[in-house]
């Protein structure tokens, strides 16, 4: 899966440390305008998943979890994708949905 299929989920997961439920996506494209445009609707996608019921519905042990996204990156952001993630995280977080990113190791 990836940030180009903006109708999967490319992973859920739970963090053995906080109990959570980890959505993950997987970026492996470099920056630009389409890609700030992908990383939107991927992000978007997962709050509406979130908010349906549909995780609930395909991973039962979500239910009562706290839920975050993490997105991990192929490439550093350049300072347009800073600006949008410095953005978009507290937006995610209104509805409840925790918010982080990491630079893949394995570059």
């Amino acid at each position: 899966m990836s940030i180009e299929q903006a109708d999967v989920v490319d992973a859920i997961g739970v963090d053995k440390e906080t109990g959570g439920v980890v959505l993950t996506i997987s970026d492996h494209l470099e920056w630009s305008n389409e890609h700030l445009l992908l990383l939107q609707e991927k992000i978007n996608l997962y709050i509406g998943f979130v908010e349906a019921g549909d995780l609930v519905a395909v991973y039962p042990d979500a239910k009562g979890r706290q839920v975050s996204i993490n997105v991990v990156f192929k490439y550093p952001p350049d300072v347009r994708g800073k600006s949008f993630l410095d953005r978009v995280g507290p937006i995610v977080e209104q509805a409840g949905i925790r918010f982080s990113f990491q630079i893949s190791k394995m570059n």
